[in-house]
Formats: C-alpha cells, structure tokens, sequence
C-alpha cells in the first residue's frame, strides 16, 4: 500500500509540474512506476546489507558458542554470551532467542524463529545441527566448530566468484548506462535529431520498448553473474 502511495503521488507531481509539456504523461507514468518500486527497492538494500553484515560475523558468534560450551557453560548462557560480546546484527538476534527461550518458549521453537528472521543457509544449517545435537547427543564444540571452519570456506569461495564475474557486473553496468548518456549527449548536442522519440507517438512506444528491453536485460544479466554457492 505504501509502495501505491508513493507512486501515484510521485507520478502525479511530475504530470502536474510538466502538463504543459508532450512529456507530461510520459512523465507521470515514468514517476508512478519509478514510485511504486523504489520504496520496495530500498527495502530490499537494506535487508540485503543486513544478512550480507550476519553473514560476515556469524563464524564468530559461532566460534563463541563453542568457546563457551568447551568451557561448560550450559547452551542457553552462551546465547546470552553472544549477545554481549559481538556486534550488531548478530547480538540483536541472537539476544531475541536468548530471551525468548528464557521466557518459556522451547529451545526449538526459539531456534526456528531465528530461522524465519534469517532465512540463511548458514543459519539452518546453525539450527538443524544444534537440534540434532540436542536431540541425539554428541559434541557441540566440536560440530560449531566444524560449522565455522565451512562457513568460513564458503565465503572463500565466494569471494573468488566475485572476482570472476566481475568482468559481467562491469558490462551490466555499461550497458545500463549507455543508452541515457547516449540520449543526453543527444539532447545537448543535437536536439532536433532526438526531439521525435519524445513528441511523436511512435517515439513515445519506442521509449517505452527501449526502458522495458532495458530492464529485461538488467535482470537477465544480473541472474547470469550471481551464482550461489
């Protein structure tokens, strides 16, 4: 409702302020769709960042839990310890399922809650190991051990994906921004030249086209250079 919101007001701002111009309902449809994704798309960044930073510090809360369970404290106070001694947004988490197992709710019940907060791969297997653990014994330190040293692997590997698809992540961006810097580069220098795409109508559907193609291929190419590991 909020993402509606933004864009019908975006979009009706823009169709107010050029409704002298042939653009003007150009404008107001650009502004509407430009409104309706940008809240949703700034949503997205930030709940990226935030795995992205969980990610980096949970191989340290990990390693702290098997500190402190080699040194014989019980599981749920070395959750406790976890909140207190790494940083956000692992302690905030992790303080959630320290007190909500702490209020009555089962361990299990707790861990899965975390999983619904951080749908990580990470994480589940974080959550299945502890329950198995829980349920058919063996040794904690030694499993969360293990589980950090993959972990850590990981993003060994993932760092060397990112360097080879770095080749297609600066492509992806060239051919984004080409084409508006091309039709800037038009409109200053040559505006009789680049005039008809946005006065004619048959412009106007090759505008339309060109944004849509555009987008398409942003995502494609985006699809192609992320590869999950």
């Amino acid at each position: 409702m909020f993402c509606g919101a933004t864009g019908v007001v975006l979009g009706l701002l823009l169709l107010i302020f050029n409704r002298d111009s042939n653009l003007g309902p150009i404008l107001g449809w650009v502004g509407m769709l430009f409104g309706f994704f940008l809240p949703y798309a700034y949503a997205s960044y930030r709940r990226t960042k935030r795995f992205e930073k969980f990610e980096e510090l949970f191989p340290e809360a990990i390693d702290t839990l098997a500190r402190a369970v080699r040194a014989g404290h019980a599981f749920t106070t070395a959750l406790e310890m976890i909140a207190d001694e790494v940083s956000e947004p692992v302690a905030g988490e992790f303080r959630k399922l320290f007190e909500e197992q702490k209020f009555g709710l089962p361990v299990r019940d707790a861990l899965l809650n975390l999983v619904d907060r951080m749908p990580l791969v990470d994480v589940k297997f974080f959550v299945t190991a502890v329950m198995l653990q829980r349920e058919t014994g063996g040794n904690l330190a030694e499993i969360l051990d293990n589980l950090s040293f993959v972990i850590r692997e990981r993003f060994k590997i993932m760092r060397q994906v990112r360097v080879y698809t770095a080749q297609g992540r600066l492509t992806m961006m060239l051919l984004m921004g080409l084409s508006p810097l091309i039709v800037a580069t038009m409109l200053v220098l040559n505006p009789g030249f680049i005039r008809p795409l946005f006065v004619d109508p048959f412009g106007h559907i090759l505008l339309v086209l060109g944004i849509t193609l555009q987008t398409i291929g942003y995502f494609v190419i985006r699809r192609i250079v992320r590869i999950q590991v």
